[in-house]
């Protein structure tokens, strides 16, 4: 006889499980503790086999039937619906979206880094690839999502899309579930990103100009001193303004800055080595600023450093234009300046903190090269210090760090 609505849900839990059967295979398994399970029991190439449908009430009795029903059609054409479920669960587990969700949370982001990072992929990637098996993704699928941001003129965007795509390919490879990257096959299949350099002087007259406006600066103090330690360091504005008092080491022969790896864009512990005219502007701006967190703390409260826009309006105040010189234009600055000078492009690319692609590579700069970019860098300093005395200035040093 076959279950009623009335007859489920008035099961009550009994001292021992017990079963009250539908038809065709199906019943209702009663718990003592009062869960209720759907089973479903059926015979595929002569043995006896169960299958779970899920908890009553979640699953009402008509949705049962109807997961039973569809299993049977299965058995009738030959196919174990539990091998089947068990295939659709090992799908599930290797989409796109799931893997992806797996690499976010491997990764060590800063919190806006992975904001950016949850936004793409929630955004962009997941409503077009999310539901995918990550083996049967093919790069015209991969292109199509891409092509969705490139029409609407947002070329950077969707190759950072295809970028991000990437790294979830070659992880899925790295971990067993996949066999290619497919997003490496469009290469040049997307329009081509404009490169738009950032604003910096690279004529030694006019960076002469500028570290003099540099000192002659009359804003707030925390800016001054900012602006005088930027071309000194050359990191990036993010690192310089989100600079903590922790990380400096002032005393002892080798004074310098220790970027923790969370504050890198690389992820890597980055070593910034202070000639002695960064070690007194320092100090000097100690003795003034006090001991807060940050050195350069925010005007609104110093449980924040300074705004992302504080140093590119100053150089404005100070009669630079923004097509003229940029916060980020100090790296430049000092790139050019050193390569000209014939100093190591290897250990100016290592102080600047770039990618190094080759690990043994890598790992030998980080070992080797440390004394090399102390004379470097203090070079640098007397270099800028000869500028700012304008027409007497003599050519930079050629030291040992060429």
């Amino acid at each position: 006889m076959a279950l009623t609505d009335t007859a489920v849900r008035s099961a009550k839990p009994r001292t021992k499980p017990y079963k009250l059967f539908d038809e065709r295979g199906l019943y209702l398994f009663v718990k003592p503790g009062g869960f209720r399970y759907w089973r479903f029991k059926y015979h595929i190439a002569g043995r006896e086999k169960l299958l779970s449908f899920g908890v009553y009430p979640d699953v009402s009795l008509a949705k049962a039937r109807g997961r039973r029903d569809a299993a049977r059609q299965l058995v009738v054409d030959g196919i174990d619906p539990a091998m089947r479920k068990q295939a659709e669960k090992s799908a599930d587990a290797n989409t796109f979206k799931a893997i992806a969700l797996e690499w976010i949370d491997k990764q060590s982001f800063t919190p806006k880094t992975l904001k950016k990072a949850k936004w793409m992929f929630d955004d962009l990637l997941f409503p077009h690839l999310g539901s995918k098996p990550i083996r049967g993704i093919t790069a015209p699928e991969v292109l199509a999502t891409a092509r969705r941001l490139e029409v609407r003129g947002k070329i950077e965007t969707a190759h950072r899309c295809k970028q991000r795509a990437s790294q979830i390919f070659r992880y899925a490879i790295a971990t067993g579930r996949a066999e290619r990257d497919p997003a490496a096959d469009l290469r040049g299949a997307l329009a081509p990103l404009k490169v738009t350099n950032r604003a910096a002087i690279t004529d030694p007259r006019r960076v002469g100009e500028l570290m003099r406006a540099i000192d002659g600066y009359s804003g707030h103090l925390t800016t001054e001193y900012a602006l005088k330690l930027a071309p000194l360091v050359f990191v990036r504005p993010g690192e310089l303004r989100a600079a903590e008092w922790t990380e400096f080491r002032l005393d002892g022969p080798n004074p310098e800055w220790r970027i923790p790896a969370a504050r890198m864009k690389m992820r890597e512990l980055h070593v910034v080595p202070l000639a002695r005219q960064a070690v007194v502007l320092l100090r000097d701006f100690q003795s003034q600023a006090g001991g807060g967190r940050f050195l350069f703390a925010s005007l609104r409260t110093a449980a924040r450093p300074i705004s992302e826009n504080t140093l590119g309006a100053a150089l404005r105040r100070l009669g630079f234009t923004k097509d003229e010189m940029s916060a980020h234009g100090f790296r430049a600055m000092a790139s050019t300046l050193l390569n000209e000078r014939g100093f190591s492009p290897d250990v100016i690319e290592l102080q600047l903190a770039h990618a190094e692609r080759n690990e043994v590579r890598a790992a030998y700069n980080r070992a080797q090269r440390l004394d090399e970019r102390r004379r470097m860098m203090q070079e640098w300093a007397d270099y800028l210090d000869e500028l700012r005395v304008g027409d007497n200035a003599v050519p930079l040093r050629r030291g040992q760090s060429r």
